[in-house]
């Protein structure tokens, strides 16, 4: 079987997989409540924005942190949320575990120097 084949197969599993699908059902169920819908958007590019900062090494004040945090909290008490963001952060953590099984069987880069 080539390595495309094996993607393909990956892909498919991955489809199918509990991760994925119960995140396909919190997503609808965000997607059918306009207030959550909304209060997770706002907070997902607040937080977006906040990461692309950090990524660019620039100064994030406390206080914008802080307000991400509250309403972290507060939208964890909407249970259509905290539903989409558990399975959220379930598929993404799965994403990570693959990405990094598949980085340690191929080894790229520069070896380190001693």
């Amino acid at each position: 079987m080539s390595v495309y084949d094996q993607a393909h197969a990956l892909a498919r599993a991955l489809k199918s997989c509990d991760e994925y699908t119960s995140f396909l059902a919190a997503k609808a169920k965000v997607d059918a409540d306009k207030n959550a819908k909304k209060m997770l958007r706002d907070f997902q590019q607040r937080q977006i924005a906040v990461q692309k900062a950090q990524m660019l090494n620039e100064e994030v004040p406390e206080e914008q942190i802080k307000q991400l945090e509250r309403m972290f909290e507060v939208l964890s008490y909407n249970p259509i949320i905290k539903e989409y963001l558990t399975a959220e952060f379930r598929l993404a953590r799965m994403l990570a575990d693959i990405q990094k099984i598949i980085g340690e069987a191929v080894e790229l880069g520069l070896d380190e120097e001693d």
